[in-house]
């Protein structure tokens, strides 16, 4: 078999063209790791929402908290559901929260740059017991039953007024006071604002309901018991799910809308950087027709031709799909901000890089090389040793 040593030295005689066709691949699998760096950011971010040894309760048939609805009474029932953890003083781990969406005006834009933004009505520090994760980093938790809101770090400073020991109306003539920030360890709580549950209900006519139920269970083993008990009476009309599984059934539209987007653009681009690497190489076969002569009169078989230059076109993906996954590596110190169309409101993701993304879009790279090069190929493996030495 012909070296690679040969074949790595001939990309560098042609630098320019190597270039070009290595930033070319670069691009498309660039393209593709961002997306799929996204998707994955996208579910970490919403999974990392719900806990395996936490339950959620919502009315049945309801798809999200915010099409649920459960009236307060029956909050009582739940927390004597078996497998309820309990607190300290023997009080059941169990919080009712009131969920809606405002509309807020972005920093620094127009009037009609604004975006919406999911409130959670909460009941004081009790929710911190069933969330453990949540810890406040600026300020203070508010003080329960005054118009008080602790804010997501991922929506701090991002609209107009919503940042520590600013104001803003969360109905109109209905302002409140940041006074914290909280972190959710990147879940999408840092995305969200945290009220009194009563200054939330009674501003947006919601008295005497709660959107979902959060329990915190002994266990998670305990689920299927807590879900059963809670299901088995009919007339109540309600559904368990776990924290975490429901967390993952709001990410997967988002999820996969992105990751589509991303791989066809990744698709179309692609057919530009497989021409690249067939032109390059068509252009290498053309130069070095006295080099392919030079070696097949020196024994090399077709086979062997066939397989060098194939190689060459690997190598040269190679080299773009690592330029592409360096650049793309560098994304995950950024985050963006967009829908989630389970609940739509605006979430802050970021960038979330993982051996599979990285190793899929160097396999898509190194293809795009091989079947660029492919034609190419086969034509420098048809090359008559005569013929070439007399060019």
């Amino acid at each position: 078999m012909i070296p690679l040593s040969y074949n790595v030295r001939s990309l560098f005689v042609r630098r320019t063209t190597t270039i070009a066709t290595a930033l070319g691949v670069g691009l498309v699998v660039f393209v593709l790791a961002a997306a799929l760096m996204l998707s994955t950011g996208i579910q970490k971010t919403l999974v990392s929402a719900g806990r395996d040894d936490n339950a959620i309760v919502l009315r049945k048939g309801s798809d999200t908290e915010l099409a649920s609805g459960i009236e307060t009474q029956r909050v009582s029932l739940i927390q004597a559901a078996p497998g309820v953890k309990k607190d300290e003083t023997g009080a059941p781990l169990t919080v009712g929260e009131a969920v809606i969406v405002i509309t807020l005006a972005k920093l620094g834009a127009d009037d009609s740059q604004i975006s919406n933004v999911q409130v959670r009505g909460v009941p004081g520090d009790k929710v911190l017991k069933v969330r453990p994760d949540v810890r406040v980093i600026s300020g203070r938790p508010p003080t329960p039953g005054t118009d008080e809101v602790m804010i997501g770090k991922g929506i701090a400073g991002r609209f107009e007024g919503v940042d520590l020991n600013q104001r803003f109306e969360l109905k109109k003539n209905r302002p409140v006071n940041v006074v914290g920030i909280f972190e959710a360890g990147g879940s999408s709580f840092e995305s969200e604002i945290w009220a009194d549950i009563d200054t939330v209900r009674t501003s947006f006519g919601r008295e005497g309901l709660v959107s979902s139920v959060t329990v915190r269970l002994e266990s998670s083993s305990k689920f299927e018991g807590f879900k059963t008990y809670v299901e088995s009476d009919k007339q109540l009309g309600l559904e368990s799910f776990r924290e975490d599984d429901y967390y993952r059934r709001q990410s997967e539209g988002t999820s996969i809308f992105v990751t589509a987007i991303g791989a066809v653009i990744a698709f179309f681009s692609s057919f530009g950087a497989m021409i690249g690497a067939m032109i390059t190489m068509y252009a290498a076969v053309s130069q070095r027709k006295r080099e392919i002569g030079t070696l097949r009169a020196l024994g090399f078989s077709r086979a062997a031709i066939l397989f060098s230059f194939l190689v060459e076109s690997a190598v040269l993906a190679l080299l773009g799909g690592a330029i592409g996954l360096v650049c793309a590596s560098l994304l995950s110190f950024t985050k963006i901000s967009m829908m989630n169309f389970a609940t739509w409101q605006e979430i802050t993701f970021s960038f979330s890089p993982d051996p599979a993304t990285f190793v899929i879009s160097l396999i898509a790279g190194t293809a795009m090389g091989v079947l660029g090069g492919f034609f190419p190929a086969i034509r420098a493996s048809k090359v008559s040793p005569i013929e070439a030495m007399r060019a």
